[in-house]
């Protein structure tokens, strides 16, 4: 038994953030595991500024197409590490807004994110998902060590 009784874990398909994933549901005992992929409308303007907050440090996700395909891989990842009640959550707005609004949605105890981007020059300077959710979030804070 984790200790908590709902965990969100944000992904954006990359293999950095799918060992999120895994650790969230190694973790998870019977607590329900809210998926979470943020993803912005495919339209010129959002892709936009998709590009402009995403940078090059995760992967673009535009629309809810490939959202849907991340979902189901993350998925899969948790349910083999062990989580038994997994749920998929696409979430459109940037990430950090995403997983800290996703967080009080659900009254999730426990928020699990990589650390991709913590450490680098521009996550010091402009800011990363990791450092970013664990100074603003609600909740405990998990920052996996995925790179």
């Amino acid at each position: 038994m984790s200790g908590y009784s709902t965990i969100v874990v944000g992904t954006d398909g990359s293999e950095s953030s799918l060992k999120a994933v895994e650790r969230a549901g190694a973790i998870a005992g019977d607590a329900t595991v809210v998926i979470a992929c943020a993803y912005f409308p495919n339209d010129g303007k959002a892709a936009n500024a998709a590009s402009d907050t995403l940078r090059d440090e995760a992967y673009q996700v535009m629309g809810s197409s490939p959202t849907e395909e991340i979902l189901r891989t993350a998925k899969e990842r948790a349910q083999s590490a062990g989580a038994t009640t997994v749920v998929q959550r696409a979430v459109q707005g940037a990430p950090v807004d995403a997983l800290l609004q996703l967080v009080v949605d659900v009254q999730a105890d426990l928020l699990v994110v990589g650390n991709k981007g913590l450490n680098s020059i521009a996550g010091r300077l402009l800011g990363s998902v990791p450092a970013d959710v664990a100074r603003k979030a609600a909740c405990d804070v998990l920052i996996v060590h995925t790179t």
